[in-house]
């Protein structure tokens, strides 16, 4: 399965979960954010489809995925890009951590 593809999977999972997806251009990464009484989750057109992976996976962290069915492919992906910025905000803080000693 491809990235787009997992992408497209992910979007309608956020969107049984209440979450509308939407893609503009711009100057922003994206993420999930509140529009009046709406929860949405905003995709820059213009980043990679890798990049729109991560944005997405981030802005469904806090959502109770696993009440919405996701194929095993789609699951993986997603546990798989949260451990990586999981390992990476990691080794920023020990990084920091290491500077300030």
């Amino acid at each position: 399965m491809d990235t787009k593809q997992i992408i497209d999977e992910l979007e309608q999972a956020a969107e049984q979960l209440g979450l509308a997806v939407r893609r503009e251009k711009g100057n922003f990464r994206g993420g999930r954010c509140q529009k009046g009484d709406a929860a949405l989750i905003m995709l820059n057109k213009r980043h990679l489809p890798e990049t729109q992976l991560v944005v997405l996976a981030e802005a469904l962290r806090d959502a109770p995925v696993d009440t919405v069915y996701l194929k095993p492919a789609v699951r993986e992906a997603l546990e798989a890009t949260w451990a990586e910025q999981d390992a990476a905000a990691s080794a920023e803080r020990a990084e920091e951590s290491a500077h300030a000693e």
